[in-house]
């Protein structure tokens, strides 16, 4: 097993009212309630407490892309790249991705990652999104082309990585008469690329054929993972292979403390505020960004979704969240992880409004008492 200590870097101050005021947390919040003193505080925060999972022998961290919204303060998280390239030295910098269709032209992801792959000596994970729904309408973006963008995108950047150039690249969204990216990534041919789903086949599909890495996005129960992982287990066969755990991640919320009562007392008003205001508005799915196969999939699998979990009983038992002391966060994941299948634990170790120094306890004691009983799984 691996684990990776995955951080959204949320907004922690919406008002008490927000619920009832506001329909969303993304696209069209008002800006106005981002205080830039704040969010320095809160961005030189959230990069010492990943420096932290360094020090403390996570395999790797994670940051993720969103825009206009107060879900996760990371419209590029290749600027968090690479200063977690210069300030860490062991933990691989899993950036869980770039969302190819937003960047134009796309060969800017080839060369950002490139330079976050060399400064930091080849600690680069390449994750590769097409992006969620509501940057589709941040960006004013047509989501029919969504696929096909990504599809061209994605074949570009590898060529840019792996064939020498100076070569051209005529597709149906970019032309481009100098494709010749300096620098080039350390690791060869290109760093090791995952890609984040919810369940489209599409995107399962796609993974699997390509043999790349898998990444479970959270929030829904776990009979959904099942299904999803299930699902690209029977991708890989088809594409003829057998998927390796290596190749699939589950993301998911963590909190430890030294009793069980006490973690959920601490952990509960902080994972509220995140379900009540930062998920608003999450899951859109613009006509067209996929197939009506994977709409009425993912559109089934929204009744199980974490928001329809009030309890702490529904939160557990729907595998929404592992919470606890060290041996029940444990023995939990002991149970979870193989029936799963999966390689790669990204734990999610700060959610909402919980304070730094209780997410530092909680990477520590997940550290600690929980890993060494999990590594050899």
């Amino acid at each position: 097993m691996r684990f990776f200590a995955f951080h959204l870097m949320p907004w922690d101050r919406l008002p008490p009212d927000f619920a009832q005021q506001h329909a969303s947390a993304w696209t069209w919040i008002p800006n106005a309630l981002f205080d830039p003193a704040h969010g320095g505080t809160l961005y030189n925060r959230y990069l010492d407490e990943l420096v932290l999972a360094d020090r403390l022998g996570f395999d790797g961290v994670c940051v993720n892309e969103h825009h206009q919204n107060a879900y996760g303060l990371m419209p590029s998280p290749n600027l968090m790249g690479a200063i977690l390239a210069r300030q860490t030295r062991n933990v691989k910098i899993a950036v869980i991705g770039n969302a190819l269709p937003l960047y134009n032209p796309p060969t800017r992801v080839a060369e950002e990652f490139a330079m976050i792959d060399v400064i930091s000596g080849g600690r680069l994970i390449a994750g590769m999104v097409v992006g969620g729904g509501p940057e589709y309408f941040s960006f004013s973006m047509n989501p029919t082309f969504a696929r096909s963008m990504f599809s061209e995108a994605f074949d570009l950047i590898l060529r840019a990585w792996t064939e020498p150039g100076p070569f051209e690249h005529y597709g149906q969204h970019w032309k481009l008469r100098y494709v010749n990216p300096w620098p080039r990534p350390l690791q060869q041919p290109h760093p090791p690329i995952w890609i984040p789903g919810a369940g489209s086949k599409e995107t399962i599909d796609f993974v699997a054929e390509r043999r790349f890495g898998y990444m479970g996005i959270p929030y829904f129960h776990l009979d959904f993972f099942r299904r999803n992982f299930d699902m690209f287990r029977d991708a890989c066969n088809r594409a003829g292979y057998t998927a390796s755990p290596e190749q699939l991640g589950w993301l998911l919320p963590i909190y430890c403390a030294e009793a069980d009562e006490q973690a959920w007392s601490e952990y509960e008003p902080h994972l509220r505020y995140f379900i009540d205001n930062l998920l608003k508005g999450l899951v859109v799915l613009p006509p067209g960004y996929t197939s009506a196969r994977s709409v009425a999939a993912i559109g089934k699998a929204l009744d199980k979704f974490m928001s329809a979990a009030k309890t702490r009983r529904e939160l557990e038992q729907g595998g929404y969240v592992v919470v606890g002391s060290p041996a029940t966060v444990r023995d939990r994941l002991a149970d979870l992880i193989p029936q799963l299948g999966v390689g790669n634990l990204l734990g999610l170790f700060q959610m909402g409004t919980l304070p730094h120094e209780l997410t530092c306890r909680n990477m520590t004691l997940f550290a600690e008492q929980v890993i060494p009983g999990l590594r050899n799984l």
